[in-house]
């Protein structure tokens, strides 16, 4: 359990690692709308120039947010979240699927009118290369 009111610059968060198969794009594609054939279909994401299926950005990105709404254990403390998508997520036709590895940093603390307020540097890595850029979201502390 984090104690809040000692978090400072350089707090690591619990890391999380998640494995992701063609059956998780697939839900991903019904619940989001984004139904795009890069994320399943091997043909169509290798006529596209990619090297294979591609996990959907924002999916990456919303895993990547999770290292910070588990550490807060609320979703709603999250002020604002942005990155960059810099690399593909290669997810095989397989049982074993992807592994995407998830950390966070705290870069910055700040007192805003009482309310403590951390700015938090997000890492998502795949094969050992990051897979988005300028991750960052800013997150009131619980008190």
């Amino acid at each position: 359990m984090t104690d809040f009111a000692a978090v400072e610059k350089g707090h690591e968060l619990p890391p999380i690692t998640v494995h992701l198969t063609r059956a998780d794009l697939v839900r991903y594609a019904g619940a989001s709308g984004d139904r795009n054939p890069i994320h399943w279909s091997d043909r169509v994401a290798t006529g596209a120039g990619l090297p294979g299926v591609i996990a959907h950005g924002m999916l990456t990105m919303a895993l990547a947010g999770r290292v910070v709404t588990n550490w807060t254990g609320d979703p709603s403390s999250v002020r604002s979240y942005g990155t960059r998508f810099t690399r593909p997520v290669v997810v095989p036709d397989d049982d074993e699927g992807a592994e995407v590895e998830l950390t966070g940093t705290v870069s910055n603390v700040e007192d805003d009118d009482g309310t403590r307020v951390a700015t938090v540097d997000l890492a998502a890595r795949f094969d050992g290369k990051t897979v988005l850029g300028r991750a960052r979201a800013e997150v009131v502390l619980p008190s």
